[in-house]
Parts: C-alpha cells; sequence; structure tokens
C-alpha cells in the first residue's frame, strides 16, 4: 500500500483527570471502530471497552462501521452516569417545590 492511499485522523478519549489525542495513519476507507483500535488508547485508559463504546467524529454520533475521512477525529464517548432528561426534571421539579414553599 502506498503512502497515498494511507489517510491522517485522530483519535480522542478522555476522562475527568486526563485525555489522549493520538494520530494515526490508517489505510483509506478505514472504519471508526478499526481507527480507535489501532490507536492503541484502550491500552492507554484501564477499563476501556471499544467495542461497548459509542463513537463520534467532531461531536456527531457515528455507527462504528463509518468510514473516515483524512482529518477526521474520532471521538470515543464514556457511559452517561444520568439521563440528561431526567437530571432536568428533577432539577425542574426542585425548583418548581421551593417556588411553592417560599408562597406558603
Amino acid at each position: 500500500m502506498s503512502e497515498t492511499d494511507m489517510i491522517q485522523v485522530e483519535v480522542a478519549y478522555a476522562l475527568p483527570d486526563r485525555q489522549a489525542i493520538i494520530p494515526v495513519n490508517v489505510a483509506a476507507g478505514t472504519t471508526a471502530l478499526e481507527a480507535a483500535r489501532r490507536s492503541g488508547v484502550a491500552q492507554r485508559f484501564e477499563g476501556l471497552n471499544l467495542e461497548d463504546s459509542r463513537l463520534g467524529i467532531f461531536g456527531k454520533l457515528v455507527a462504528p462501521d463509518q468510514v473516515l475521512q483524512a482529518g477526521d477525529r474520532v471521538e470515543i464517548y464514556r457511559p452517561l452516569k444520568a439521563d440528561p432528561k431526567e437530571v432536568r426534571k428533577a432539577r425542574a421539579a426542585r425548583v418548581k417545590e421551593r417556588r411553592q414553599d417560599s408562597d406558603d
């Protein structure tokens, strides 16, 4: 395979206390999951399971079999600890309850 058949992408993963953005040269036609595997990011972060992770490119969720373009940044997303909709509902309920308490 010639160098013209290769593209440069990045693979990014972050925890609250550290992050990694790893440049990777891959063959044209490589998928997001394949690039993540080739980057070695799973070896840098204990417990990271690429097979179960959601992936994105520049903040947009993509399927693991998404074919990459030169310059793409594959982002590996951690699972959410809480459903954002449920958090907003709970926050709204607390605000409503405080208003009712202050009206009494």
